[in-house]
């Protein structure tokens, strides 16, 4: 298997090293290959693979359970205005009668 990355625009999975570059075969779409190694890092994607970014609207794909209370966020609950922050929490947000949040981008979609 490769580690290359997937093209940023089509998300093709076919890209290819060029000398510095990065070339996706499917849409033509080149990139440096130092500029995609920094943003690889700071990337948070959600349970499908979509990237995310500051003022997403996301949804729930499993009910989960808030630490320290009874109240359960329900499969569904969309979460509209999320921020994202480094750390094991990816999404800082608000959920209506539950308040603000931290979650973990894998249990949720972008919508």
């Amino acid at each position: 298997m490769s580690d290359l990355p997937h093209c940023p625009v089509c998300s093709s999975q076919y890209t290819y090293a060029d000398r510095d570059h990065y070339v996706c075969p499917e849409c033509a779409h080149e990139w440096p290959q130092q500029e995609a190694e920094e943003t690889a890092e700071d990337l948070v994607t959600d349970a499908n693979g979509n990237a995310l970014v500051d003022g997403d609207t996301v949804t729930v794909i499993k009910d989960l359970k808030v630490k320290g209370s009874s109240a359960v966020v329900k499969v569904g609950t969309r979460v509209k205005n999320i921020r994202l922050v480094q750390g094991d929490h990816d999404i800082d947000c608000k959920i209506d009668g539950i308040g603000a949040m931290k979650l973990k981008s894998q249990f949720v979609k972008k919508a």
